[in-house]
């Protein structure tokens, strides 16, 4: 090691230079030439140099003359406002001109052209139509306007001098306090010159403020549009990039495809509907080059290229085939989107449920109500713990609940208080971890394994293949029922009880969709060992929060999701807490949704309010053991002669009316059309089988309780 020249140890005071591979060169020969080596202070040790410091240049060449410190910020941010206000102009033009043209307007016409769809087109077309009557309006009523304006104007003006006039004669006839016509008029006069100078000062004031004011307008409006790049400053790095055509055309240019590279040498992309503000985010429908389907734009590789192109998270990023399979329809989140969650649960104050048009669920990205499809539906929602797989399952049980004809049933293998106010709703409640609730809910869902099968032949005695509001609202006992099993695994992986629930649980997502029977599975760890794949697979609704593996996400997605691109494993644990890829819930393989969230405090008003409702119709709560008034007797003869009319009747739709007619009465409970062929056989009364319907005419029954009466008076 040999010390330098007194040169080199001015840049670093007290310093050495040894060996070493950073230091930058020079051609060998040239004035300055730099040495190799490493800098040294004093005591030895290696001074690191500051990467951000200036980078070297060759010794001997003439530097430019600098700005001061913060003078190239200070210049950049000037032409940047410049830039930016003159950008604003051409918005503020371009707004204008879209007003004028109905602009918005025609842009949908062009997308349901483009779509082929006729209905959002002739929709569309009247809107343009009503549009253009609406203003022709204005502008033929605009003379007429400013008439009654100016003649408004000159009455007040006259209301007020008459006003000054006779105030100034009363004080001039009566002198109140003094004051004399000379002293009115005065005060009149000094009043009048106050106005006059606050007119003279603040006339030229607000002129001179236009100009300002005009600045701050167009530059607020042309602040979201690109400004050039010699213009961007330091602190310009959380700036957001502006989605627009000429962004989306740039990312789908980065992906280096080369039919879209061989496109973009001869002529733009085509926007059938150009980038637009959508809900929370960019909407954009793109035609591709010839021969380049959308579907290969939309995999996962290509979806992370264009989100890192436009700035954004994967999961902000959502592309689709459209129409046709050369459309791309393209989705871009707005920045922290996800952020601003779904907002309050729309019915926590009033209102109720019809189950078989859906219950309310959540938001999407773009910021649409969704609706959590049940009937003929079965449900899996999973997640790591706490981002939301449990507020899922009370969100949707919170809706059926508010539907009086639907009956809940809720099983949770743990010790938990998440649904411990749907109790009073509920036909059946276990919470516990301990082998006699576990037992419990074995025998649960035995019975509720049972009544698949009873509803199986009620849907054959009542001739229908699937549960439907009306026959679901006649008390047969065909009434939407929800099943909640919370915490599944823990009773799935029960050492003894386990494989028997399992089974079940198989059979019943398999069986009974059909017969009004949803069931929700809820659990952290839907793996082949703790979920039956036949369960999953039969779940049609997947709610998938975030999870740690693919294997998660495809047991709540479906086969093949996460290959596909939808994959719950980039929603991060914590930060996108209440965020769910969710499949079912619409046309889409997958859709992000942002659930309502129900705070546990919030559902007893929601479950007395259903209560009260029950209340008031006199109806118990759905599949609760009634109190039974046991009358001394019913007679079966008696009661089909009040219910019956004198229309031949299937005997099918008789055990309703009867029930109807005595709801407690236990041999009328889940009476079916055969069960009741077979008592009227015992009472004398044959019911043919003509056309397999068992038509019941009520002038046999009539007949028969004729027939007992004079029997009883010969006795």
């Amino acid at each position: 090691m040999t010390e330098q020249p007194d040169a080199l140890n001015d840049s670093q005071p007290g310093g050495v230079v040894v060996p070493g591979p950073w230091t930058p060169t020079v051609a060998p020969g040239g004035e300055g030439e730099a040495l190799h080596g490493e800098v040294l202070d004093q005591q030895g040790n290696v001074v690191v140099p500051d990467p951000a410091g200036p980078p070297a240049r060759r010794t001997g060449s003439v530097p430019l003359p600098a700005l001061p410190a913060g003078g190239k910020e200070l210049a950049r941010t000037a032409g940047r406002v410049v830039v930016q206000s003159a950008q604003g102009h051409a918005v503020l033009a371009r707004r204008a001109a879209d007003a004028a043209t109905h602009a918005v307007i025609r842009e949908q016409i062009r997308g349901a052209r483009a779509r082929g769809d006729a209905a959002e087109l002739a929709e569309w077309l009247d809107r343009l139509r009503v549009a253009k009557a609406e203003r022709r309006a204005r502008v033929a009523t605009l003379p007429a306007v400013l008439k009654a304006a100016g003649i408004s104007t000159l009455a007040a003006l006259v209301v007020v001098v008459g006003v000054v006039l006779t105030a100034g004669i009363l004080v001039g006839v009566v002198h109140p306090l003094g004051v004399g016509w000379g002293d009115y008029w005065g005060f009149v006069g000094w009043l009048l010159g106050l106005l006059v100078t606050a007119v003279t000062v603040l006339v030229p004031l607000a002129a001179a403020g236009v100009v300002p004011a005009w600045l701050v307008i167009t530059h607020r409006a042309g602040r979201a549009a690109d400004a050039p790049s010699w213009v961007a400053t330091s602190t310009d790095d959380d700036v957001d990039i502006v989605i627009d055509e000429r962004a989306l055309t740039q990312a789908l240019a980065a992906l280096r495809i080369k039919q879209i590279t061989d496109y973009l040498k001869k002529a733009p992309l085509q926007y059938v509907v150009p980038a637009r503000k959508d809900g929370r985010g960019t909407y954009a429908l793109i035609r591709l080059p010839g021969g380049l389907p959308a579907s290969y734009v939309e995999a996962q590789a290509k979806r992370e290229s264009i989100a890192a192109s436009l700035h954004r998270r994967v999961n902000e990023v959502w592309l689709r085939t459209g129409e046709d399979a050369g459309l791309l329809d393209v989705w871009i989140a707005d920045p922290g989107a996800l952020k601003e969650g779904a907002g309050p649960y729309p019915l926590l104050t009033d209102g109720f449920v019809d189950v078989f048009r859906g219950v309310p669920f959540g938001r999407s990205l773009r910021g649409d109500a969704l609706v959590a499809p049940v009937m003929e539906r079965n449900t899996i929602t999973g997640g790591q713990p706490g981002q939301g797989k449990s507020s899922s399952a009370r969100t949707i049980l919170a809706g059926a609940s508010l539907d009086i004809t639907a009956e809940l049933r809720i099983w949770v293998p743990d010790t938990n208080f998440d649904f411990e106010y749907f109790k009073p709703r509920c036909s059946r409640y276990v919470m516990g971890v301990e082998d006699d609730k576990i037992r419990q809910i074995l025998d649960d869902l035995r019975e509720l394994h049972a009544e698949v099968q009873a509803r199986g032949q009620l849907l054959v005695d009542h001739e229908i293949d699937v549960v439907n509001r009306k026959i679901a609202s006649q008390g047969v006992g065909l009434h939407p029922l929800f099943c909640l099993l919370e915490e599944a695994h823990v009773a799935i992986q029960h050492p003894v009880y386990g494989k028997e629930i399992a089974q079940l649980l198989i059979d019943i997502v398999k069986l009974g969709r059909k017969r009004g029977i949803h069931m929700i599975v809820s659990t952290q760890a839907p793996t082949k060992d703790s979920m039956p794949r036949d369960v999953t697979r039969n779940c049609s609704n997947g709610i998938a929060y975030a999870v740690g593996d693919h294997v998660a996400n495809d047991a709540l997605l479906g086969q093949g999701a996460y290959r596909a691109g939808h994959r719950a494993t980039e929603l991060i644990p914590g930060t996108d807490r209440g965020t769910a890829l969710v499949k079912g819930f619409t046309g889409e393989r997958s859709v992000m949704a942002q659930t309502y969230f129900i705070d546990v405090k919030q559902v007893p008003a929601l479950i007395r309010r259903s209560l009260d409702e029950l209340d008031r119709k006199g109806l118990p709560v759905p599949g609760a053991p009634r109190q039974q008034a046991q009358p001394e007797d019913r007679d079966l003869l008696d009661d089909l002669d009040q219910v019956l009319g004198t229309d031949v009747i299937p005997i099918a739709k008789v055990p309703p009316l009867l029930l109807n007619l005595a709801p407690t009465w236990p041999a009328y409970k889940g009476l079916t059309g055969p069960a009741l062929v077979k008592l009227l056989a015992a009472e004398g009364i044959k019911v043919p089988s003509t056309a397999n319907r068992y038509p019941l005419d009520p002038v046999t029954v009539r007949e028969e309780i004729g027939r007992r009466a004079t029997a009883d008076l010969d006795e």
